[in-house]
């Protein structure tokens, strides 16, 4: 559909109409806007991407003389 297209069609109804079209209008554009930018991971998406190692609540030795 082309832009003279949606014209014609738009420039054929009545006012009170038109008006209702170009309140959609800005509020699609609104609604995409502000979906663009934003990007909401889903929980668990990085599962068995990070490995804990067995030991690690182990005390560090680096720290053995604070923790006496």
């Amino acid at each position: 559909m082309t832009n003279s297209s949606l014209y014609k069609k738009i420039a054929t109804l009545p006012p009170p109409i038109q008006k209702e079209v170009i309140d959609y209008m800005e509020f699609l554009i609104q609604k995409h806007k502000n979906q663009s930018g934003k990007i909401h991971p889903k929980a668990g998406c990085m599962k068995g991407i990070f490995k804990i190692s067995p030991d690690f609540d182990e005390p560090l030795a680096d720290f053995k003389d604070y923790m006496k």
